[in-house]
């Protein structure tokens, strides 16, 4: 083995030698993987293709143990240091070129107690693993939308999706967690053990150490649920839109409809000649009884004419993957988001107008509906204090060749600038991209308190490389 140019925390490249790093390789059993390495290229990758960076080393860990020697080593050797769970956040955080990368990817595993309702689960896991799991028993745990998304990222943001609006946030649900610090301390946090580093890491992120296991609480969901979309044509996404914003306050808590400007894919409910147009997709999901459930979605039915309907008895694992094939790795990707407390009608005419004008077929508007029991939570109850919203907008731009980068970005950004003006000023931290610093607005008045968290268990911000909480007021 070579010497090996690792970056350290002054942000000076340094010398790693073969003695030091035969070491390395045998503290932990997992994989040591460096620059000409045969798999390192594909190791190295991430879901957003735009992020293209070369770390010096990557850790592929097993379990606790190897997070443990790979925090020490990196601390006693002073290398600027990354996390990686299933490398699925936006801004490619994970990823600096010539820094140590520790990789939980490989910390797959998922346990749950059918009888006290409640699932272990290790940080590598994606939200597909612990669906799996957890849907044997007919129960679940409130994660986001991509089954391909790891189940630490989200959750250190806050985590939410189609059943947030009847069991709250993924943090809301989290119960302990166990956490290797900066220091190489393994601690297991509660409300009742390091009570305040446990409420900083519920939506804080990776900020104060290294998570290997989260145990949440589970709910009776499924095995089917009433759920699916409705398609109306774009040119009636004004009408629609207007309608949905009356029939969101008033829905049941058990009920979650989210609305979708894109370009239609082909869906086999679908005529061929829709597949490619503009549409407005309202998409549900009733967490409840089914009789009910198709009560509840009746209404949906009113709201305009629709192209196409696709709300059905759905298996609950299958309607959690059901974004999965619009949102595969490889392609690059750019979003901005805002929180909105209404749809007002000043944001509706902009989200038709910048609807109509998506830049490529791939990208596509997302509201998604929030509020019920998300918002029965006290803002400082843990670090997710956005409790009063009732709307998420999520601006997915995608596409496959970086001529399009600037294209893609104009529109992004003037379309964020138009309607900012209706938005709370806060922002879901797991949707900031990478040149955007709204770390501040992510926590609001949170972010004191998570200073002086991040300053008793982290005071040299070891962890820094992620949406930075620095330990300096």
């Amino acid at each position: 083995m070579a010497e090996l140019q690792v970056r350290s925390l002054d942000g000076e490249m340094k010398i790693l030698n073969d003695e030091v790093l035969s070491e390395l390789h045998g503290r932990v059993r997992g994989q040591v993987i460096v620059p000409g390495d045969p798999d390192y290229n594909e190791v190295r990758q991430i879901w957003n293709a735009m992020i293209d960076r070369h770390p010096a080393v990557i850790v592929r860990c097993t379990g606790t143990a190897d997070v443990l020697y790979a925090i020490q080593f990196a601390k006693q050797h002073q290398l600027l240091t990354s996390i990686r769970g299933a490398g699925h956040n936006i801004a490619g955080k994970s990823l600096y070129d010539g820094a140590f990368l520790i990789d939980l990817s490989n910390m797959r595993s998922v346990r749950v107690d059918p009888q006290e309702r409640v699932a272990v689960v290790e940080p590598g896991a994606t939200l597909g693993d612990v669906d799996h799991e957890t849907q044997a028993y007919g129960l679940a745990v409130p994660v986001g939308i991509n089954s391909t998304t790891g189940i630490a990222g989200l959750t250190l943001g806050g985590g939410f999706g189609w059943l947030s609006r009847t069991y709250g946030m993924t943090v809301d649900n989290l119960l302990a967690i166990e956490v290797v610090t900066a220091e190489g301390k393994r601690l297991r946090c509660d409300k009742n053990h390091h009570a305040d580093l446990f409420w900083a890491s519920c939506g804080g992120g990776g900020n104060f150490g290294v998570v290997t296991s989260f145990e949440f609480k589970l709910h009776a969901v499924g095995p089917e649920v009433m759920s699916g979309p409705i398609v109306f044509p774009f040119e009636q996404a004004h009408s629609v839109l207007h309608t949905y914003r009356d029939f969101c306050a008033n829905c049941p808590e058990e009920l979650t409809v989210w609305a979708v400007i894109r370009d239609a894919p082909p869906l086999p409910f679908l005529k061929p000649d829709v597949h490619g147009t503009r549409v407005l997709i309202l998409v549900a999901l009733y967490s409840g009884d089914m009789e009910a459930g198709k009560q509840a979605l009746a209404p949906l039915h009113q709201l305009g004419e629709a192209i196409a309907d696709g709300f059905a008895p759905h298996p609950f694992v299958g309607f959690q993957q059901a974004f999965d094939p619009l949102l595969t790795p490889g392609a690059r990707n750019y979003w901005k988001s805002h929180n909105f407390t209404e749809l007002s009608d000043g944001l509706i005419e902009q989200l038709v107008e910048y609807g109509s004008k998506l830049p490529t077929s791939q990208s596509e508007i997302f509201i998604a509906q929030m509020g019920g029991a998300t918002n029965r939570v006290a803002p400082d109850a843990n670090a997710y204090p956005h409790r009063d919203v009732e709307f998420i907008m999520n601006v997915h731009t995608r596409w496959d060749n970086a001529s399009q980068d600037g294209t893609c970005f104009e529109w992004a950004r003037e379309f964020y600038a138009a309607t900012k003006p209706f938005a709370t000023g806060g922002v879901y931290v797991n949707f900031i991209s990478e040149d955007e610093d709204r770390v501040q607005g992510a926590y609001g008045a949170n972010y004191e308190r998570l200073t002086e968290v991040k300053a008793k268990y982290d005071p040299d911000n070891f962890f820094r490389l992620n949406q930075n909480i620095s330990p300096e007021k």
